[in-house]
């Protein structure tokens, strides 16, 4: 078996990316998996470019220390500021970045209005912009930056008056859109997802890239012969660079949280 029974490496800024590590799980149910999440230096959407690279390299070179197989930078401002040098880095490790899942939703309607919520520098990023540009003549794309969303997921508030109230200004601001879908552009997100689809309506369909990522890393696993086949239930370490017991069993609940 050789390297097929090491841990896939997972990242994320904090716990978002947990919602990726649910799809991964899910799909290779027989993986062990390390997760590890920078909850110190949270959140990464704020921080200058060159500070989000060098966090994001420090903290993919310890998973790979770790003993992980393979990377999934669970985070869509790490994989926009980090994943092209990364790949340069460690050519032979398969590795898998996130992006917003702007194409099923631009292809689920045509000349649509399509939402994409997002940190504010993951909207900045060239490889949004590029993304974004890619479909502008398909539907109408509107980036709505959510300084402080994923926050409320760090603190484990997943439901209740305050979140509500902070989504409903914040998709206020685009009430005058006519909103067919809703992209999750931040692996925080899909964890507050019931609370955003009440307030954006039964109607507006919501997308994330989750499922797509871990369907990817299956593909490239496969392709290297990395998958591992044992036949047994793997298992999932958390780390997290806050190093606490609260900060764990955050991460045990949204591992099992039922929405």
């Amino acid at each position: 078996m050789g390297n097929s029974i090491k841990p896939i490496g997972v990242f994320d800024s904090g716990v978002g990316g947990i919602s990726v590590l649910r799809e991964l799980v899910k799909q290779m149910p027989e993986e062990d998996y390390i997760y590890f999440g920078d909850s110190v230096h949270a959140p990464y959407g704020t921080k200058p470019l060159e500070e989000v690279r060098q966090l994001t390299i420090n903290n993919i070179c310890f998973l790979l220390e770790s003993g992980a197989k393979s990377i999934v930078v669970a985070c869509n401002t790490a994989t926009s500021a980090a994943v092209a040098q990364l790949r340069e880095m460690y050519p032979d490790v398969p590795l898998v970045g996130i992006e917003p899942a702007i194409k099923p939703a631009v292809m689920y309607k045509e000349n649509s209005c399509v939402v994409v919520m997002a940190t504010p520098m993951t909207l900045k990023q060239k490889k949004f912009q590029n993304l974004m540009h890619q479909y502008e003549d398909m539907a109408d794309i509107v980036p709505l930056p959510c300084p402080g969303l994923m926050e409320f997921v760090e603190r484990g508030i997943l439901e209740g008056k305050e979140l509500t109230m902070y989504l409903e200004n914040l998709l206020g601001s685009v009430s005058n859109k006519k909103i067919n879908s809703v992209v999750l552009g931040c692996t925080h997100y899909p964890f507050v997802k019931d609370v955003i689809q009440k307030i954006a309506g039964e109607n507006v369909i919501i997308f994330d890239g989750g499922e797509g990522t871990a369907r990817e890393m299956k593909r490239r696993l496969t392709e290297a012969g990395l998958l591992n086949q044992s036949g047994k239930k793997g298992k999932v370490r958390f780390i997290n660079s806050l190093d606490t017991d609260d900060e764990l069993k955050l991460c045990e609940f949204l591992l099992t949280y039922k929405r």
